[in-house]
């Protein structure tokens, strides 16, 4: 205020000194007398008016348009008084003194208020055209909102350690433009160059609107060329305001996936999951845990989780207790084999729904002991199955598998036996709607490839991969845990629903970008080695047989395959000659499952190739 009323005085004493030409001496002193007497009586009315737009409420560091706007208002209001003053009091000025003093007035109060900022300003862009040794050189990729406010971060008086100097967006139009003080230099085909150019050494990517394709084939062109590289989490960040340097996260390899996002009806799910009770089994594994997770939000009125193995159950059990403790949560150690405790489970809690992701997986551990993947994927879940029908379940949800496609190995035929388990049993009942989800490789699941890649990585290398052609589809486990939900809303008995993979990615394309993500070069710094195909492994698996045929449902990435014909009453003669089987270790027992599964032709794997593979570390195959 102090400073307001001096700036007032000097601005009006300046305006009589202008109108007689810088010459005090001829001031007519009425004229001094009448700026002697007005002058703080003016101030004082400029005061109170100033206090009334809340000109003395800002932070000085923090002034703005807001602030330059309700000057005006001020000024406006003051222009009006100072007529009505000047009429009414009847004072005798020189009238350019009052526009002169006026003006002048409130460029001082603009002045007084944005004077600090601009010092701030000028102190922020010395510093930022200034290099200063071991500082990070940036390039933001994306010239739209989300990359406009981290450029403002990095700008900001708290500013994070880094220099943005140059900036990547597809729009040819916004080439070769600044955007406050940073010039859009290329697109996406300009990065590497402009890596060089700028001597860049951390890449952001802030287009949190883009598709999964887009994001995938940009991020390959960052992570080759040996820059550090961050990804905003989403776009939901943009529409709530947090796009900030906190808020990025490091890229991962399912960034590189390609995929959209996933979309589910919340609702629908909701609806037939409040108010239920669920029983997970295999609720301790990869994706039984993340059914649990999303399972718990939906308010079920019990989640039952049944897992063999009592490390998991309990690592579940106390992250649910922490993270939903409102939640009726029963956890019980047993096994999917074992027909009296399922009787028992069954019979006290009688759940609602069952998802079955109870099941042996990994393709070569099961090749060496196929008895044990028949007696617990298929029997397990024929005794699931029956169980359920006895007590009434009214949705019964098998977790299934893309290698129970024209199987190559016995696990993925004991789950196409799974799958006819379940068609089966929809036919001979009506209360239980029994359904199979078949989805392909899910990202970080135990004794997938991205834990062993991990581990070789941090090793120094090799990283092995069996086939520089083998294929596989992916998916991350939330993704595929939401679209199996989904398809238990949708399901009416017997389908066997399929979920949209995308594309199929090269494991050693997934190598070699795991590689790069943690910062080496490879074929340099960490080599890839091809150890050939291990017993049962095919390049690559297929999510639908051929005689299936597909229907759509609401949910363009979940589809629906037509029930293959099938004898009934052979297939349980069938199933009885297959337990008197495993039961007795029979080692012809492939050999029954390929009369039960004729798609079923299990691969030979060569002298050269197992000699290959004895000769190297572990390969890094795609098991689950």
């Amino acid at each position: 205020m102090m400073v307001d009323i001096a700036s007032i005085a000097i601005s009006f004493g300046f305006a009589l000194w202008v109108r007689f030409e810088f010459h005090i001496s001829e001031i007519p002193i009425e004229y001094i007398d009448t700026y002697a007497s007005c002058v703080l009586y003016w101030a004082a009315a400029c005061i109170l008016v100033f206090t009334l737009f809340r000109l003395y409420n800002s932070i000085l560091g923090f002034v703005s348009l807001d602030t330059l706007l309700r000057i005006a208002g001020a000024y406006t209001v003051l222009c009006f008084v100072g007529v009505l003053a000047v009429n009414i009091f009847d004072i005798d000025l020189p009238r350019s003194c009052y526009f002169i003093g006026f003006v002048m007035s409130m460029i001082f109060t603009c002045l007084v208020r944005f004077s600090y900022r601009f010092v701030l300003s000028l102190r922020f862009f010395i510093e930022r055209i200034s290099e200063r040794p071991g500082q990070r050189r940036v390039m933001i990729i994306g010239a739209g909102e989300a990359g406009r406010m981290l450029l403002r971060e990095y700008h900001s008086p708290n500013a994070p350690t880094g220099r943005v100097v140059c900036l990547i967006d597809d729009n040819d139009t916004k080439i070769g433009r600044d955007i406050d003080g940073v010039t859009v230099v290329g697109n996406r085909n300009d990065i590497p160059d402009a890596v060089k150019k700028f001597d860049i050494d951390e890449i952001i990517y802030a287009i949190p609107t883009s598709t999964g394709q887009t994001r995938r084939e940009i991020l390959e062109i960052c992570s080759r060329t040996g820059c550090e590289v961050k990804v905003l989490p989403g776009i939901y960040q943009l529409v709530s305001g947090q796009v900030s340097v906190s808020n990025l996260r490091h890229v991962e390899l399912s960034d590189l996936l390609g995929r959209d996002a996933i979309d589910v009806n919340i609702d629908e799910i909701c609806h037939y999951i409040s108010g239920k009770a669920v029983m997970v089994t295999g609720g301790g594994g990869s994706i039984g845990s993340e059914l649990c997770r999303q399972i718990a939000r939906f308010s079920p009125k019990l989640l039952l989780i049944f897992d063999i193995y009592e490390n998991n159950a309990y690592d579940i059990q106390m992250e649910l207790k922490k993270t939903h403790p409102e939640l009726n949560l029963v956890v019980l150690i047993g096994s999917v084999r074992n027909t009296a405790r399922l009787d028992y489970v069954l019979g006290t809690y009688h759940p609602d729904i069952v998802f079955h992701a109870a099941a042996h997986k990994h393709v070569p551990l099961m090749e060496d002991s196929p008895t044990e993947a028949v007696k617990n994927n298929v029997f397990g879940t024929y005794k699931m199955a029956r169980m359920s029908a006895k007590y009434g379940v009214s949705k019964f949800v098998l977790i299934s598998t893309d290698k129970a496609v024209n199987p190559t190995n016995i696990m993925g035929a004991s789950k196409r036996i799974c799958e006819m388990v379940v068609q089966m049993m929809d036919r001979e009942q009506t209360k239980t709607d029994f359904v199979a989800v078949r989805f392909g490789n899910v990202l970080g699941s135990n004794g997938s490839v991205i834990p062993l890649f991990e581990k070789q990585i941090a090793e120094g290398g090799p990283v092995t991969v069996t086939h520089p052609e083998i294929t596989r589809f992916f998916m991350t486990i939330p993704e595929a845990v939401s679209l199996v939900l989904q398809a238990g809303y949708y399901a009416t008995g017997g389908e066997i629903f399929v979920l949209d993979m995308g594309r199929p990615v090269k494991i050693a394309d997934m190598a070699r970008n795991l590689i790069r993500l943690s910062g080496y070069e490879p074929d340099v710094d960490i080599k890839i080695v091809y150890t050939g195909l291990r017993p049962g492994e095919k390049l690559y698996e297929e999510l639908l047989m051929a005689e299936e045929g597909m229907r759509e449902t609401d949910n363009k990435l979940i589809h629906i395959g037509r029930p293959i014909e099938m004898d009934d009453e052979k297939f349980k003669e069938q199933l009885v000659k297959l337990e008197a089987a495993y039961r007795v270790e029979d080692p012809n027992i492939r050999d029954i499952v390929a009369e039960i599964v004729p798609t079923y032709t299990p691969c030979v794997q060569n002298t050269e190739e197992k000699n290959s593979s004895d000769a190297q570390p572990e390969p890094a195959g795609v098991n689950a």
